[in-house]
């Protein structure tokens, strides 16, 4: 069982242009929305990444708008988020073991992401609702890929209720709120 006490969400890349052309873009900005807000609901810290944020350019304003006041994305240039230190870093220094994983593209940035987690231990959640690609066989095939390799799949609901535990949580109606 997910903890929100054990869990971390990590938000990669979903930036500029590129964000523009993911297969079912609303439906994907509106769920990464609803799930940054409701792991700050449920204490969950989040760990905002963007690929080469000088050509690609910046995080979509809906889903900036939504991250934890205060909270900067880090740049990375490589594919996978491990490859960059300050990632590696932030995520040793909150000290939780149960990455939920989304953004884009989710057969390239998210896929090498998932695959260096679970090799470095990490139990890793991938939300399905909230990563896409260009073409939806990539994000198809990548979800089957990371799957197979140990990576458990999700969705952003499904999590939060999970996370949540019982109706009698006093941030259950906080949540309802996000999720409606």
């Amino acid at each position: 069982m997910l903890s929100s006490k054990q869990a971390v969400l990590v938000v990669v890349d979903v930036q500029g242009k590129l964000a523009q052309i993911m297969h079912e873009k609303e439906a994907l900005f509106e769920n990464l929305v609803r799930l940054v807000k409701g792991a700050q609901v449920l204490g969950v810290p989040v760990i905002w990444m963007e690929q080469n944020p000088t050509k690609l350019g910046p995080t979509v304003p809906e889903l900036a708008a939504a991250m934890p006041a205060g909270l900067a994305p880090i740049p990375k240039m490589s594919f996978g988020c491990c490859g960059e230190p300050r990632f590696m870093e932030k995520l040793a220094s909150i000290g939780r073991r149960q990455v939920l994983l989304c953004g884009i593209e989710a057969h390239i940035c998210v896929y090498q992401t998932a695959l260096d987690l679970l090799s470095a231990g990490y139990e890793t959640h991938v939300l399905a609702d909230c990563v896409s690609s260009r073409v939806p066989r990539n994000r198809d095939i990548s979800l089957m890929r990371m799957q197979a390799e140990g990576a458990k799949l999700a969705t952003a609901e499904m999590v939060l209720y999970e996370l949540l535990e019982t109706a009698e949580n006093p941030k259950f109606k906080e949540l309802l709120q996000v999720i409606k």
